[in-house]
């Protein structure tokens, strides 16, 4: 199967169709991203979203994000998605690669991720690419709207 990855440069239909197709397969709690959301997506300054085409269809996303701190510019790598009728073919490999050698290019010390550790298959995929686990404490605080 022959695989291009591709830096989405505008909110096309296609777009929103692939993501409606994907996001559900990622997590069950994020809601369907409407043409704006997709706009706002991948006109942010900080973000480089990539797709993966196979045979013309969108397959898998990335979404990487780079931002300047005061201990230098990082990075991180989110929504990690291919399609489960495309997976085992390197396609993911194939994203997170392309998300480092962006990074790498404008400069970013570190490049995170998170990961559960239930998605074994994943978690060895960034292994192997290099990535490194961390002794860290991840919090979230959950912006719930005003009731």
């Amino acid at each position: 199967m022959d695989v291009q990855v591709e830096v989405v440069r505008e909110a096309t239909q296609e777009l929103v169709d692939a993501f409606g197709r994907l996001l559900p397969q990622l997590s069950s709690t994020a809601p369907p991203l409407d043409r704006a959301a997709v706009e706002r997506l991948v006109s942010s300054a900080t973000n480089t979203v990539l797709i993966a085409r196979a045979e013309g269809t969108v397959v898998g996303t990335l979404t990487l994000v780079l931002f300047p701190v005061p201990s230098g510019l990082r990075g991180r790598v989110e929504d990690v998605v291919v399609d489960s009728a495309a997976r085992g073919r390197g396609i993911a490999a194939l994203l997170t690669n392309e998300a480092l050698r962006i990074a790498r290019e404008a400069g970013a010390r570190t490049v995170d991720l998170t990961s559960r550790p239930d998605r074994v298959v994943a978690n060895r995929l960034y292994e192997r690419l290099g990535f490194r686990s961390r002794e860290s404490t991840v919090y979230r605080f959950p912006m719930e709207p005003d009731r």
